[in-house]
């Protein structure tokens, strides 16, 4: 059932956006909403301004709040999905009441979108969950807090129903979640170690590609450990997310002249330094070998780590083998 908030505008919020301005007031105990979320409430009518002759629909979400007037927002209950389950295997690692943690193979698309209406993640979940689904933001969805690239291996979290969903996202949001992952780039990072900024934003030309922009974008930050090194040709490097923006290793590494090996869409395919030209498998390599949070409900430090997949050790095989 829907659900209804009362909120007062206090004189430090003034000139604030509607949208940006509710998004704040209801992240404390709504976390896990989205601003695109609250936007749509806004403009569906689930917003009213408390006036002196009753409630005044306020549908602009880019109106400027002024101090002392007082909102309700009608927070609309959760809507069935329309997706069907399907019975996809998944390699859980971990499951209880609240939440599941599983190692997603690579070409296992995590959402449905044009072009893969089926035979997702999603559906795999609401199959296996049968019918325990987060609905944050007014639609009831496997709770899927963070997301992996389709063709990007490893582990993963989702919610089985909101009260994880939100304790999650507040993790998520304070970057309280601890995220690695394994990846073979080309050539050698110079330095080994090191810490990558950069914000992340649409690419000045392309449609598709994300890329780091000098003006604009969300700042984005990696943390990067080079393992191995074969030769010049590709190295075997630790990342560490500080924040997590699309395509953001794939992004932060290609920028810095080292693209993920197998990644057409930032340059890290074709022939490697010397002329090499590994056999690369269909898809970029890059694993999320760990990832750590505290239990939304019970507090308890909980972690996992997931062995780089066979396709990646058969190219770290194979460079070692060169370079021996």
């Amino acid at each position: 059932m829907d659900s209804e908030k009362t909120l007062t505008v206090l004189p430090e919020h003034a000139a604030q956006r509607l949208d940006v301005w509710l998004f704040a007031q209801l992240g404390a105990a709504e976390a896990g909403l989205s601003r695109a979320g609250v936007q749509r409430w806004i403009k569906e009518g689930f917003v009213h301004l408390v006036g002196p002759h009753g409630p005044e629909l306020q549908a602009n979400p880019a109106r400027k709040v002024r101090p002392d007037e007082r909102f309700t927002v009608d927070i609309p209950a959760a809507k069935a999905t329309e997706l069907v389950g399907e019975d996809i295997p998944l390699n859980i690692v971990y499951e209880d009441k609240d939440l599941i943690v599983i190692n997603k193979p690579a070409g296992l698309t995590v959402h449905p979108a044009p072009g893969n209406f089926t035979g997702t993640l999603v559906q795999a979940l609401i199959h296996h969950c049968a019918g325990s689904l987060s609905g944050i933001n007014g639609d009831i969805r496997p709770g899927i807090v963070h997301r992996l690239d389709k063709d990007t291996s490893g582990l993963l979290v989702a919610a089985k129903h909101d009260a994880a969903h939100r304790g999650l996202a507040r993790q998520f949001a304070a970057h309280d979640i601890h995220r690695v992952y394994m990846a073979l780039v080309r050539g050698v990072p110079v330095p080994h170690s090191g810490k990558i900024e950069g914000n992340i934003g649409r690419h000045p030309t392309l449609r598709v590609p994300r890329a780091v922009v000098a003006e604009g974008g969300k700042p984005a930050v990696t943390h990067y450990h080079t393992l191995e090194t074969y030769g010049k040709a590709a190295s075997l490097v630790r990342l560490q997310l500080e924040t997590g923006r699309t395509h953001q290793i794939r992004v932060h590494m290609s920028h810095r002249g080292h693209p993920v090996l197998g990644d057409s869409l930032y340059g890290g395919r074709g022939p490697l330094a010397g002329g090499l030209e590994p056999p690369y498998p269909p898809r970029q390599l890059l694993h999320a070998a760990e990832l750590g949070f505290e239990h939304p409900r019970t507090g308890k430090k909980l972690s996992w780590e997931a062995p780089i997949p066979p396709e990646m050790l058969d190219i770290v095989n194979f460079l070692k083998k060169i370079h021996a």
